[in-house]
């Protein structure tokens, strides 16, 4: 009965061992051991057979077209050594400026502050030293949209004439450049699927269907060209020549297509 207790003794202190050692290599294999190089091929192969195979490119439309309206910030600026008497002159010249665009036909709805700015200038002597002098400037600038750009130059000229000694950033644009843009993305589609034809070619794949579109959103600016533009002005043209070119409108697509 000794032999018997003890032989059962010896087996159960055996499987604890067991459990025991067992226990230590789950503890082991749970830890972030190192790993073979054929282990990290077998992981990343597996991951890239579960990963969808596609081609991404950016596809670009452009579309060109004669812009119909023109934009120019025109002002007034007053300089003088007492404010009220500046900002009561400046109003008055902006009153003046604002019926002479009226009178060209320029509406209402069309003529808007951008700009009103008062500040003082403290000029220094020759010697280096401030002068006690004070200066006052105060400017005046509306954003005016010309839809007649066969009176560009005319209504220019009559704000100068009427009183305007600031005349900036004048562009041309579309009013309403909706259906360029739907052209443009036309384009960008058909850009896209060449870009994605070709790399598919190159890599001895076939291209299959459109799995992502995503359109690119960017400054677009406005591309003026060279083209002339003659328009006779009051004054005999006191604007000068403008050139409203053309306008170009620039959409991108990122598209993906799936690989077969």
């Amino acid at each position: 009965m000794q032999n018997k207790y003890q032989l059962l003794g010896i087996t159960a202190m055996t499987a604890a061992l067991v459990l025991l050692f067992s226990g230590l290599v789950l503890g082991l294999v749970g830890f972030n051991l190192p790993i073979t190089a054929a282990q990290a091929r077998d992981a990343a192969a597996q991951t890239e057979s579960t990963m969808p195979r596609s081609i991404t490119v950016i596809g670009e439309g452009r579309v060109k077209a004669k812009p119909d309206i023109a934009q120019a910030g025109i002002g007034v600026e007053i300089v003088g050594s007492d404010v009220k008497q500046a900002s009561s002159d400046a109003a008055a010249a902006m009153e003046n400026l604002l019926a002479a665009l009226k009178a060209q036909g320029v509406a209402e709805n069309d003529i808007q502050t951008s700009y009103y700015n008062v500040w003082v200038e403290r000029p220094y002597n020759p010697d280096g030293s401030q002068s006690t002098e004070v200066i006052y400037h105060v400017s005046n600038t509306v954003q005016v949209t010309i839809r007649d750009l066969s009176k560009v130059t005319t209504i220019l000229g009559a704000a100068i004439e009427a009183g305007a000694n600031t005349i900036n950033s004048v562009n041309f644009n579309l009013a309403d450049p909706a259906e360029l843009e739907v052209q443009a993305r036309q384009e960008a589609v058909e850009n896209a699927k060449a870009t994605a034809e070709e790399l598919a070619a190159l890599n001895g794949v076939t291209l299959g269907e459109v799995t992502s579109v995503s359109e690119v959103i960017t400054a677009q600016p406005l591309y003026l060209s060279t083209a002339s533009y003659a328009a006779e002005g009051i004054g005999g043209g006191a604007a000068g020549p403008l050139s409203p070119g053309e306008v170009e409108v620039t959409v991108q697509l990122q598209v993906s297509y799936a690989i077969q």
